[in-house]
């Protein structure tokens, strides 16, 4: 039995379930939250500011939808969603101007909000400063109140253990929509108490969010890029309320996950890309294991979303009270080199174990980057290049066309709303 270092009491999975106890072994003690510098987060804020991938890389996105919607399925799901969540983010957007309906009492409303949160359905609940060194460029000034409320809701357990799946995507679309209706609901109880509430839906985040809900104890930020939490590890869907209710701050908690993650390493080693990093490396003044965008993408446009990051953490499997218990006990990974845990079938490509990996050819990574004004000029010289030089008028109607889309488009989060966000959450 290894020395337990702390323990860490939280909230149970449900409003009315008792509290769980979870022991971090000393071995796995790092920091609360996430290492950061913050004189390098505050400069590379300041001098090379955050900007959305639904942005930067706008190429690959489009290219990457042009894929999935190769799949029938998948195609269908994607147009169902957009449907039903562009409402969502234009009702999301609205709360920014909205007034309270009620008069504050004065005393701090941090625990209302918090169960009000938890009866809506959220699984974690937590509070912060907003933080704008996490802000895209483009969202700089979106929201106006100075406190986050961060929340995370779970997705169902079930269908996620099918990932790669179109079940899986399924749940995955539904539960954003579920959290932002419940967001919604949120901000008019916070009206309703006598304070303004900016509901931001998750396909309209002001940028990566994960340090804000590392900040407010929610969890810590796993080897996969995902938050982490105690109760679903990364099966879980973020989205954030700012405020200007009177409230008291949470406070980062160390999980022992930053250093467990080391240890672990399933995810690492059974991404079918292979585009995360073993190591951890200082990133924008944080400490993380990086992910290589360039082999992820490809992945997930191909088969089905992937996920495979998500399905094989142990977290996410067991939860982190049987998981700290079981290294605890025996120094081991729970669920490591099992098929429970490991196993996954790429469509087409069949079923892989544990210490097995799909092999894909060096042309499968290849993908368009940059900007949309960046893809359409690459077009453009590849269509006059093979035209000899000769340039037509349909070219440059054709040029006209996407530079105009990217003049209209370039910060349209609406308009971008079918991207998978999950990418987007390693991008600090």
């Amino acid at each position: 039995m290894l020395k337990i270092g702390h323990e860490v009491v939280r909230p149970g999975k449900k409003l009315e379930d008792a509290s769980v106890t979870i022991q971090v072994p000393e071995e796995l003690e790092t920091v609360p939250g996430i290492p950061l510098n913050d004189r390098e987060v505050d400069w590379y804020a300041r001098e090379y500011p955050l900007e959305s991938i639904n942005y930067t890389e706008r190429a690959s996105r489009d290219w990457a939808n042009a894929l999935r919607d190769q799949h029938a399925e998948m195609r269908e799901i994607r147009k169902e969603h957009d449907k039903l969540n562009r409402g969502l983010i234009m009702a999301a957007r609205q709360t920014a101007d909205m007034e309270p309906t009620g008069e504050p009492t004065g005393e701090d409303v941090s625990q209302a909000i918090k169960d009000k949160a938890r009866e809506l359905g959220y699984l974690e609940v937590g509070i912060t400063a907003y933080d704008h060194r996490y802000e895209f460029q483009s969202k700089r000034d979106f929201t106006k109140h100075p406190h986050a409320i961060c929340l995370a809701y779970e997705q169902d357990f079930e269908p996620t253990q099918t990932i790669p799946s179109v079940d899986a995507e399924i749940v995955h679309s539904s539960t954003y929509r579920t959290q932002a209706a419940a967001g919604l609901e949120l901000g008019r109880f916070i009206n309703s108490i006598g304070y303004r509430a900016h509901v931001i839906h998750s396909s309209d985040a002001t940028g990566p969010v994960i340090p804000m809900f590392v900040e407010a104890g929610l969890g810590q930020l796993g080897a996969c890029g995902y938050l982490l939490t105690p109760h679903a590890g990364n099966r879980n869907r973020l989205m954030m309320v700012t405020t200007d209710a009177q409230v008291t701050y949470d406070k980062p908690i160390d999980y022992g996950i930053h250093a467990f993650c080391q240890v672990c390493q399933v995810c690492v080693n059974r991404c079918p890309g292979r585009a995360l990093m073993r190591d951890k490396i200082w990133w924008r003044g944080l400490e993380k294991n990086k992910l290589y965008f360039k082999r992820c993408r490809p992945v997930m446009a191909r088969y089905l979303g992937c996920g495979i990051c998500m399905k094989t953490c142990p977290i996410q499997k067991y939860g982190l009270q049987a998981t700290m218990d079981h290294y605890a006990e025996t120094g081991q990974v729970l669920g490591k080199g099992t098929h429970d845990l490991e196993g996954y079938t790429l469509e087409g490509k069949g079923y892989f174990g544990p210490g097995e990996l799909p092999v894909f050819d060096r042309g499968f990574f290849d993908m368009p980057h940059g900007t949309i004004e960046d893809h359409a000029f690459e077009n453009f010289k590849d269509q006059a290049k093979a035209a000899g030089g000769q340039i037509s008028d349909d070219m440059i109607q054709e040029l006209k066309t996407e530079m105009g889309r990217a003049m209209g488009q370039q910060y349209d989060a609406v308009a971008m709303i079918s991207d998978n966000l999950d990418i987007d959450a390693d991008y600090i």
